[in-house]
C-alpha cells in the first residue's frame, strides 16, 4: 500500500532521483522539449514547474535557490533570461505532456514533455525543414537528364558484371 507516499521513487535512491531530476530539468530548459517515460515526465513536471514560477522573480536569492535544484549555471541563466520573460503572464501550467506510445525495447510508456510557450518556436523550425524537403523533391523530378545518366551508368556496369560469369561458364564447358 502506498498510503501517504506522495513522491514517485522511480525505482531509485533519493540521491540518484534528485540528480536525475536536475539533469532532466536542465535538458528540458535547454532543449524546450524532451522524450522520456511517462512516469519520469510526470515527476519532472512537479519538479520543474515550481522552479519556473520561482524564476519569474529575478533576484539573487531566487537564482541561488533555483541553482541549488538545477546544479547547472547554463540552465539557470537560460531559465531566467529566456524562459521566465516568456511565461511571465502565465499563472501556471508551464509544461505539456504528450503520450507517444510504448517503447520498442521494454514496452515502457513514453511521453514528450515540453514547455508550452515555446511550442510556436519549435513549430516554425519544423515548417522551414519541410520547405527544404519540397525543393529537393522538385529538383529530382525536374532533373530527368540526371536520372538518365544514372541509368546509363548502371547499364555500363551490368555487362561488366555479366562478362566474368560468361567466362566462368565457358571455362567449365572446356
Amino acid at each position: 500500500m502506498r498510503h501517504g507516499n506522495k513522491v514517485n521513487a522511480l525505482g531509485r535512491k533519493s540521491a540518484h532521483r534528485k540528480a536525475m531530476m536536475a539533469n532532466m530539468a536542465s535538458s528540458l530548459i535547454e532543449h524546450k522539449r524532451i522524450v522520456t517515460t511517462l512516469a519520469k515526465a510526470k515527476a519532472l513536471r512537479g519538479f520543474v514547474e515550481p522552479l519556473i514560477t520561482k524564476s519569474k522573480n529575478d533576484t539573487t536569492h531566487s537564482r541561488r535557490v533555483v541553482f541549488s535544484y538545477l546544479r547547472s549555471k547554463e540552465a539557470t541563466s537560460e531559465l531566467f533570461r529566456e524562459v521566465a520573460p516568456k511565461v511571465m503572464d502565465r499563472p501556471g501550467g508551464y509544461t505539456r505532456i504528450i503520450k507517444l506510445g510504448k517503447r520498442l525495447g521494454d514496452n515502457a510508456e513514453t511521453a514528450m514533455i515540453e514547455l508550452v510557450d515555446f511550442n510556436e518556436l519549435l513549430l516554425s523550425e519544423g515548417t522551414t525543414k519541410k520547405k527544404t524537403r519540397r525543393r529537393r523533391g522538385g529538383k529530382k523530378s525536374s532533373g530527368n537528364a540526371g536520372g538518365a545518366a544514372a541509368a546509363a551508368a548502371a547499364a555500363t556496369t551490368e555487362p561488366t558484371a555479366e562478362a566474368p560469369a560468361k567466362e566462368a561458364a565457358s571455362n567449365e564447358e572446356e
